[in-house]
């Protein structure tokens, strides 16, 4: 007589918590307090924990220096296998950036997923790579090229993508119909110093809104957890963005759920451990209702794959 495999169900429940993070400059005390802020948020009940964009250092992107690919690693690498660690302790799933060294010459802007055994479960690669005044990243990073991907974890079917791809509603929508409940943006974002009074709030507005827009119109949850403060003020002056006056990282890392109701939000001035509640059943009320994926025309849709139709 053969016996019945038992099948574990996944949980309709999960608690995700984001680190909304100040980033000094010595890389090792920041890795260090990313696992102490891992226990932290694990013991007051996150099971799927994230951690801001390039964690382990200030952002460098601010300038063009050769000398900053120093601060790639490998994956598996030191972020990882501390974290891996960390995770396994606590039996958490971790999202944990990474200036990825993938060969001799090659870097990313990656995301490695850490499953709650300690597992590496995959990597992902921004897809999007802006260059912009201060976000100097195309100096530094090749675009991924593994595509959008949802990571099967202990708790739940999780996507990563990463900061500047939170503009983009391809980037959310395709990681939405690969099954995803939730969409993680581990982010680098604040304002030039000089036009925060001018334009301070509609930038703000617009980076919220959009992610608020991906979670409406894919009925999934959205979480974006940003890094906090003022980096880079005067520092290299020849190199710095024209003003040299850094960036002022915006914190308010948030989550919204399917009905692009913010749930949880972080201040922008303070360190802290934003906690929410993943609800999947909410996801399938959601979508019940509003049938977005239902209502797709996939038929008439070749043109998404061209650059501009206009004249």
């Amino acid at each position: 007589m053969k016996q019945k495999l038992k099948q574990t169900k996944m949980p309709t429940k999960y608690t995700v918590g984001l680190l909304q993070m100040a980033i000094g400059k010595n890389v090792d005390d920041n890795l260090k307090k990313a696992a102490s802020w891992i226990e932290k948020a694990a013991k007051s009940g996150a099971q799927v924990i994230c951690l801001p964009e390039l964690f382990r250092s200030q952002y460098f992107c601010q300038t063009e220096d050769a000398s900053n690919f120093k601060l790639a690693e490998t994956i598996p690498g030191p972020s990882t296998e501390t974290i891996s660690k960390v995770a396994k302790r606590n039996k958490v799933v971790i999202v944990v950036p990474v200036f990825e060294r993938r060969a001799v010459g090659v870097y990313h802007n990656s995301a490695a997923i850490i499953n709650a055994d300690g597992g590496i479960v995959g990597i992902y690669r921004k897809m999007h790579i802006p260059d912009d005044p201060a976000f100097y990243e195309k100096y530094y990073f090749a675009p991924g090229d593994l595509g959008f991907s949802v990571f099967k974890t202990k708790y739940a079917d999780i996507g990563a993508l990463i900061c500047w791809d939170q503009w983009y509603p391809e980037a959310a929508r395709l990681t939405a119909l690969k099954g995803a409940s939730i969409l993680f943006y581990p982010t680098a974002i604040g304002w030039h110093p000089h036009e925060k009074g001018e334009h301070g709030k509609a930038q703000f507005e617009s980076w919220q809104t959009v992610q608020r827009g991906h979670a409406i119109a894919n009925g999934v949850y959205v979480a974006a957890v940003n890094r906090l403060g003022l980096e880079g003020q005067n520092e290299k002056s020849g190199q710095m963005d024209p003003f040299g006056a850094g960036i002022e990282f915006w914190g308010q890392s948030f989550v919204a759920d399917p009905q692009g109701v913010i749930i949880a939000q972080a201040s922008v001035d303070r360190e802290e451990i934003l906690l929410a509640e993943i609800d999947l059943e909410r996801i399938e009320y959601i979508r019940q209702n509003w049938p977005f994926l239902r209502d797709r025309r996939i038929d008439a849709y070749d043109g998404i794959k061209q650059r501009f139709l206009g004249s």
